[in-house]
């Protein structure tokens, strides 16, 4: 499967996180080309500000494998993770981070460009209009 594929897959995780009310934010892991974990945004659900998908989909994986490292594997999620996420990426040591559509407000880049482990490769703009028209969608609703 290819970047595209995964992040249809995270796309598939956005959609459950909005149909639940929550900010439509997906996530998953793969390791060895194998999904081992999926998550979306659970804030609104466990009441909880840390329960973002990357958040999420990363204790899922470490669980899975069994260990705290994920150097191996690669985190794919619609939208630019925060700098929460992006530091719980990097204490992960996560080996690739593949992401949709990029978030000027709260995204790490503008915050803390460097907050990612340095061993951590980036691809930016995989579906990022399909990711992008996820959260506005979700967000012009919540205004009428």
């Amino acid at each position: 499967m290819t970047d595209t594929d995964y992040m249809k897959q995270a796309l598939m995780e956005a959609q459950k996180a909005g149909e639940r009310g929550e900010v439509p934010v997906g996530a998953v892991v793969v390791c060895k080309d194998r999904i081992i974990a999926r998550a979306h945004n659970l804030t609104e659900t466990l009441t909880d500000v840390t329960a973002h998908a990357e958040m999420q989909a990363i204790t899922a994986a470490a669980a899975t494998l069994g260990g705290k490292y994920l150097n191996e594997c690669t985190l794919y999620v619609t939208v630019e993770p925060c700098v929460m996420c992006a530091g719980a990426i990097a204490w992960a040591q996560m080996g690739r981070l593949v992401f949709g559509a990029e978030d000027e407000k709260r995204g790490y880049q503008r915050y803390a460009p460097k907050a990612l482990h340095p061993k951590t490769a980036v691809v930016k703009g995989v579906l990022a209009d399909e990711c992008a028209a996820l959260m506005k969608d979700f967000f012009a609703a919540k205004r009428r």
